[in-house]
């Protein structure tokens, strides 16, 4: 996993080296390990490397004996078998990535069909005039890009483009969509391709771009993420494929030249992941657990714990506390330029600190809620809605509070458009509503936290869940073999009951969540104040529903006074450009 980012000139110019070198320091914290540029006339790309496969040869760009240039950011995890399958192929790394020049020179825009791995990507073919750019069919990786008067600029991150503007033009060039800051504080994170930065969007999970001229001229879609089809399966023979595939998919993701580790949890997913991994590995696996002490909500440590001993793994628990939350949560909020305002980020980015001493990838169990059905929400929207199924995100935590100005609305349109694009597919009600989740919720919220977080400490985060031979399986299954009683996940239930019984995978689950609506309620009052005189704030909010928000003991109000105070702190970085230097009193003071 790497950085990438790139310029492709109009009219033939030639790619402006300062800015080219503006992106390159922008996403230095993605390549510890080196970094390389490519130009070409009117394309020019850089490369931040993290070194993971292939350590001697692997650097980028690649190179094809056509000419062609390659750059990635991502993890092929099928490169041996491609390889194997390109026979004649004159070889000139060892790494996971160079297949793909080979399979584009077989199959042109069809080159990314066979591949299993996450993946953003540029390829520059001179001799036909044109750059692809491509993203993972889950959107695992992300990638951006921005329609300049000049031509087209791409990145890993939209602060790469940012930083190119800014050297063009000596000043902070960039503004926000006030409908997108709507969304966020609705939502926690925002839909579809636009971003919240104007005129920077984001290439769609499975999309392909061709760029001719710094023009893009064509639009189209890569191999499918999610199967029209229900698996007409009984369980015996379910349980037999779940655990060839879940075996199978661990193993892929586990290729790598480094040493890695797991972010472990008390749930089912990771449960599955570190059972997989400790039943093929000689060496112990290396877990990593959050724990919030002396608060009042569920705490993992204890399950997970005794599931890493049962597993006979390394375990690292790391205590995070409001006075951790207060001291770090301004350089959280910097690290996410494509924000998600989920509490999430805050273990994440904490794990991903102290598991980077130790390794340089990390497993974890994203996806298996969406791909076998564990939320609870699944349950309500598979029924008719006669029986009391309901769509998801009806409504907002800023719904009745008079809170913007000027009034805003349309913030449930981005989930309404992909509602009716689901609706369009071969999908039943559960499947449907599983599909909102990778429309959206995955892409633009789970996997950009996740990628924010390790990367911000140069560690790469693996999600074998979201394999594709995992999705076509999981998500293609019977209902009643996602759903049974009040419980969702059955089937990986019923077969980590087999294989890890000290999981106890049909105990009642409690969830998981950070405290940090309790964090923030023992400062309110004066985090409300600051919250609420903070520009960027300022600009959208009423300062005395911003204030009455911070006051209020409501379990929605908390929510949003924690997706304020990130925005506030979110702003004060991307927008105004300042630095986070203090904790967060001290930077909102300073505003």
């Amino acid at each position: 996993m790497c950085g990438i980012s790139g310029m492709l000139m109009r009219d033939g110019a030639a790619v402006p080296a300062a800015r080219l070198a503006a992106m390159g320091r922008a996403l230095a914290h993605r390549g510890p390990d080196g970094h390389a540029e490519y130009r070409n006339g009117d394309v020019g790309f850089r490369h931040e490397r993290l070194a993971i496969i292939d350590l001697a040869t692997g650097d980028q760009p690649l190179f094809d004996r056509a000419g062609r240039a390659l750059v990635v950011n991502g993890e092929i995890y099928n490169y041996v078998e491609l390889r194997a399958a390109l026979a004649g192929t004159e070889w000139r790394t060892a790494g996971d990535c160079e297949p793909l020049l080979a399979l584009y020179d077989r199959h042109g825009l069809d080159f990314l069909k066979d591949v299993r791995g996450m993946f953003a990507l540029a390829l520059h073919d001179p001799a036909r005039g044109r750059t692809v750019l491509a993203r993972d069919p889950f959107g695992i990786k992300q990638l951006y890009y921005a329609e300049e008067p000049d031509g087209l600029a791409f990145a890993s991150e939209p602060q790469a483009i940012v930083a190119a503007r800014r050297e063009a033009s000596g000043r902070n060039a960039v503004a926000i969509r006030p409908e997108a800051a709507h969304e966020l504080l609705q939502l926690q994170f925002t839909t579809g391709r636009d971003t919240i930065f104007a005129g920077i969007s984001r290439v769609m999970p499975g999309e392909i771009l061709v760029v001719e001229g710094g023009r893009i001229v064509e639009r189209r879609h890569g191999p499918a993420a999610l199967p029209e089809t229900v698996r007409r399966t009984r369980e015996p023979a379910a349980l037999a494929e779940v655990d060839r595939i879940v075996m199978d998919a661990v193993a892929v993701h586990e290729r790598a030249d480094v040493p890695y580790g797991l972010f472990l949890s008390s749930g089912i997913d990771s449960s599955a992941v570190l059972t997989a991994m400790a039943r093929r590995g000689a060496e112990p696996v290396r877990s990593y657990t959050a724990a919030f002490p002396e608060t009042g909500v569920h705490d993992e440590r204890e399950t997970a714990a005794a599931l890493a001993r049962a597993a006979g793994a390394r375990h690292t628990e790391l205590p995070i506390t409001a006075d951790t939350f207060f001291a770090r949560l301004p350089e959280i909020a910097a690290c996410l330029d494509d924000p998600v305002a989920d509490y999430a980020v805050v273990p994440n980015f904490l794990l991903a600190e102290r598991a980077a001493r130790d390794v340089k990838v990390v497993l974890c169990g994203v996806g298996g809620d969406e791909i076998f059905a564990g939320y609870s929400r699944y349950r309500r929207q598979a029924l008719p809605r006669w029986l009391g199924g309901r769509p998801r995100r009806r409504k907002g935590p800023c719904d009745g509070l008079d809170l913007f100005v000027p009034a805003l609305s349309g913030w449930r349109d981005g989930i309404a458009a992909a509602e009716a694009e689901a609706a369009t597919r071969g999908f039943n009600r559960l499947q449907r509503a599983q599909a909102l989740d990778f429309a959206d919720w995955l892409p633009h919220s789970v996997l950009v936290a996740l990628d924010r977080c390790l990367m911000h400490w140069g560690l790469e985060g693996r999600t074998p869940l979201l394999d594709r031979s995992v999705a076509d399986f999981g998500f293609a299954l019977p209902n009643g073999l996602k759903l049974r009683g009040r419980q969702g996940k059955y089937l990986l239930r019923r077969w980590l009951a087999d294989a890890n019984p000290a999981a106890k995978p049909f105990a009642r689950k409690l969830g998981f969540t950070v405290p940090v609506g309790e964090w923030i309620a023992r400062d309110g009052a004066r985090l409300g104040e600051l919250v609420a005189r903070e520009p960027g704030v300022a600009e959208l909010c009423r300062p005395d529903v911003v204030r009455r928000v911070f006051a209020s003991a409501d379990k929605a109000h908390r929510l949003l006074a924690w997706r304020l105070l990130f925005f506030a702190l979110w702003h004060r970085r991307h927008i105004r450009g300042l630095a986070p230097e203090g904790g967060t009193l001290a930077c909102l003071e300073s505003a």
